[in-house]
């Protein structure tokens, strides 16, 4: 198995992607090995620096750098030597297995549009985050980011791609699936969602156990896979952080709320989309860098890609 890591994406690139790369190398296995994209003078010169083996990785030089300030589709079209491009370049022709970046999400989402495309049948890609739970168990909440708006039929897939995730990923045999929604009536929310209620109620192929409200989340009897759009599920995933924030500001201690630490997920999942791609977040320090690349591992490991192209 092999994994790309962008080296120059992040807002802490190069120095701490090399460093979360080299902390990595302990969790590896004989046959699993990291390939770094970037400049490679100032990848070696970081390797130097932390007394580590550069014949421990293998390094393509990438000259040229996606900003995160960039416009992502004009800078990926014209930065084609960019370590974004390059890396999307390696994946498409099979010469890494998964591909994670911490630098320009939107760069990083169309990459995988014009390189490895969306797997036919799929409507709109979703990023993925896991979601932990008070009994220590996680499930999937889809989609955090990527579609703000988004139509009942895509809602309705959005289960089915959560559904795959949860089982070859996080291991559920058959994982219940809900809408996060204003409440438990099939008559309450928006009309998209009360439309894909009805159209998964009546779809056999994914367990539905209703409607779920935010209030449910992160308890012991959460379903294990949670369906809403992008809006909404982005405010979800940036309001965990800022309770987060709040509790390491106050110095609380309590062994569950360090799950909601975005340095222990490492990255979002792109998922729908005929290759491995995990995007970490732009402000990863060395620990979210390494588990980033842990979780992009897992998710090449489920070889989830394929499931679901097999799937829809």
């Amino acid at each position: 198995m092999k994994l790309g890591i962008d080296v120059m994406g992040g807002d802490y690139a190069p120095e701490v992607v090399v460093e979360g790369a080299v902390d990595t190398l302990k969790h590896l296995s004989g046959n699993e090995r990291l390939v770094l994209v970037g400049d490679e003078r100032s990848i070696l010169a970081k390797l130097s620096e932390l007394s580590a083996e550069p014949s421990d990785f293998d390094i393509v030089h990438a000259s040229q750098v996606i900003d995160m300030g960039d416009h992502p589709a004009k800078s990926f079209s014209q930065k084609k030597n960019s370590s974004i491009a390059v890396g999307y370049g390696l994946l498409k022709s099979g010469l890494i297995d998964g591909f994670c970046s911490a630098g320009n999400t939107g760069a990083m989402l169309v990459g995988a549009s014009y390189t490895v495309n969306v797997v036919p049948g799929v409507q709109r890609p979703a990023l993925v985050t896991n979601v932990p739970s008070v009994s220590g168990r996680y499930s999937v909440l889809l989609d955090v980011g990527l579609n703000p708006d988004c139509k009942p039929e895509v809602l309705l897939q959005y289960g089915k791609l959560g559904s795959i995730y949860a089982r070859y990923v996080l291991g559920k045999k058959n994982p219940t699936v809900a809408l996060l929604n204003i409440g438990a009536e099939d008559s309450k929310g928006a009309s998209a969602v009360r439309s894909a209620y009805e159209m998964m109620k009546e779809d056999s192929s994914i367990n539905f156990r209703g409607n779920i409200e935010s209030n449910q989340l992160f308890h012991e009897d959460m379903p294990d896979v949670i369906v809403c759009d992008g809006f909404v599920g982005n405010i979800v995933l940036k309001q965990a952080e800022a309770f987060y924030t709040i509790y390491r500001m106050r110095k609380l201690k309590d062994s569950f709320f360090d799950l909601l630490d975005f340095e222990n997920i490492g990255g979002t999942p792109v998922i729908g989309v005929n290759a491995n791609v995990v995007i970490g977040h732009g402000n990863s320090n060395r620990k979210a860098i390494m588990n980033m690349i842990l979780q992009t591992r897992s998710v090449v490991s489920a070889n989830l890609a394929q499931r679901i192209k097999e799937e829809i």
